[in-house]
Order: C-alpha cells, then structure tokens, then sequence
C-alpha cells in the first residue's frame, strides 16, 4: 500500500468520537467472556447484526458511492473496503477466543500489541515515524500490560489464548490499515457496509465448516450479542472508522490501547477479576504514552498540507 495522503485538522467531532470509541470497545472482552456461546459465532452476530443497522441507511443514501467502486479508478477503494473486512475476520477469528481461554486482563494486554505493528506497517509503507512517536508507543504497550494486570499464566490453555490475542493484534492493525487508506476518500458508513459484510460472511463460512453452533443461545447471551453490536461494533469500531480521516491508523491504534484498563476495570467489577495493584501506575505509563504519541502525531501533521475531507460530515448517517 502507498501513503495515505496527508489529512485536515482534528476537530472536536473526531475527538468525541474517539472518546466514545474508547468507552465502547471497554465493554468487548468483559461481554465476550460473559456470553454462553462459541466466540466466532458472537463475532459473526455482532457483524451481521451491524451491517443490518447501517446497510439499509447507506444503500439508500450512498448508491452513487457504491457505483463508483465498481468502476474504473474507484475499484482500488472498493478493494481497501474488502480487503479491510478480510483482515477484521482475522482479527475476530483469533482474538474474540482468547478472553475465554484466557484472562480478560491477558487478552485485552497482548491485543494491545496493535501500535507497535501498525508502526510497522507504517515504516513498510514508507512512512517515518518520529521517534518520539516510537517511544510513546513502547511506553503506552508497556503501561497497557501494567495497567490490566496481565497474567500470562502457564497452562496450555492459557498460551494458546495469549497467542491469539497476539495475533488479533496483528490482524487489527492490518483492519486498520486497509481501512485508513478506503477512508480518504469513502463515506463511514458505505465502508463499513461493505467492510462488516465481508466480515461477517467470511465468519459465517468458517462457522458452517468448522460446525460452530450460530442459535439456541440463552436470552442472556443475545443480550450480550446485542449489546456488543450496540457498544463495541457501532460505537466504538465505526467511530474509530470515522475518525481515521482526520487521525492516522498509528494514533488511532495507540488510542485503543485505552481500552486496557477500561476492559480490566468492568472485568473486576462484573466478573470478580481483580486487577494487580500496579493498575494504577501503569494506566499512568499508558496515558503518558497515548499522549506523546498523539502530541507527537500532531506536530508531524502540522507540517503536511490538508486533504479534502471524505464525503461525510458527520459519523453517522444523516
């Protein structure tokens, strides 16, 4: 992939957004790890389910779009909205398992590996990253893993979990890679119709042959399913979706690191999975580091010149 071009200033809009992405997806592995059911069929839901919500606004309201990215130069986005739902299904398929052969503070820990390879994704892109930005991404990782009480215990069970959680790290900052290259020019929700769908029929299929039970659920689970797609999927994926035209994948995926301590927070206090006491200094570490990366990311962005803004003006459909 090429470099993205450079983006406008961020805007109080975007930064509620995040603000409100961070908040929801501190709900995910509490809520994975409570539901009676296999983890890929609560990741194939959760899609579904989302794309039922935004699907009909942006079929209706962006059919113009849609055309465009079957045609000429708009394919190359169409195929960053694919190849971007591709790699979410990666992400679903082997971190939303680790919370439940894991802990919730292990899992959500390790996932936070994202920057550090969204980094390199980066520098293979030809992009240089500052290097204070490198170092407030080694201090925030560090102060996430502090933070949630990491506790890679030993059993076989347990390796495993904390395996998938890294590789779900991994295949998020693929997800958000692809997705800030189609966000340059794409509308948030004509993307994430198109990137939820892939999602969620490629999960389907690993299901089907894999034999995954999809119903039979109890009330308690489809309640957990929902509040996932309501928090989790539209509040906290779609809103890091939308800001990525004004905030770059590597900030963006360092700003997720602050579900960390939000994940091992609710697990404390809904699942009795107390935190070591080094929570607290380490969800200092983590702030300090989001914050010089986000501080760093700013003083690079200011000497780039703004690109156009995306055809939407606002995160959610008007």
């Amino acid at each position: 992939m090429s470099s993205p071009p450079h983006r406008p200033p961020l805007d109080p809009l975007t930064t509620g957004a995040v603000a409100l992405a961070v908040v929801a997806v501190s709900s995910s592995a509490p809520l994975i790890a409570f539901a009676a059911a296999p983890a890929l069929a609560v990741a194939f839901w959760r899609n579904l389910l989302a794309v039922a919500v935004v699907g009909p606004v942006s079929m209706t309201r962006r059919r113009a779009e849609f055309r465009r990215l079957t045609v000429g130069a708009g394919r190359r986005e169409g195929w960053y909205c694919v190849l971007s739902g591709v790699a979410l299904a990666a992400h679903f398929a082997t971190w939303m398992p680790s919370p439940q052969l894991t802990s919730v503070a292990a899992a959500t820990a390790l996932g936070a590996t994202q920057p550090v390879w969204q980094g390199l994704i980066a520098r293979g892109q030809g992009r240089r990253l500052p290097l204070v930005v490198w170092a407030g991404i080694g201090v925030a990782v560090v102060g996430a893993a502090v933070a949630t009480g990491a506790d890679f215990a030993v059993s076989g069970r347990a390796v495993a979990g904390d395996l998938l959680a890294v590789a779900g790290g991994m295949f998020a900052a693929v997800y958000t890679a692809f997705g800030e290259r189609a966000r340059t020019s794409i509308s948030t929700t004509t993307y994430t119709t198109i990137c939820y769908g892939v999602c969620a029929v490629i999960l389907l299929v690993v299901c089907l042959v894999g034999g995954v039970r999809l119903v039979g659920f109890d009330n308690r689970t489809w309640l957990a399913i929902l509040a996932l797609v309501a928090g989790a999927q539209l509040l906290g994926h779609s809103m890091f979706n939308y800001a990525l035209h004004r905030i770059s994948a590597t900030t963006v995926s360092v700003l997720v690191l602050l579900e960390a301590p939000g994940a091992a927070l609710i697990g404390w206090v809904w699942l009795g999975q107390l935190p070591r006491p080094l929570a607290l200094p380490g969800l200092a570490l983590l702030l300090a580091g989001v914050a010089v990366v986000v501080l760093g990311g700013a003083r690079a962005g200011r000497r780039a010149e703004p690109a156009p803004v995306p055809a939407d003006a606002s995160p959610l459909p008007d």
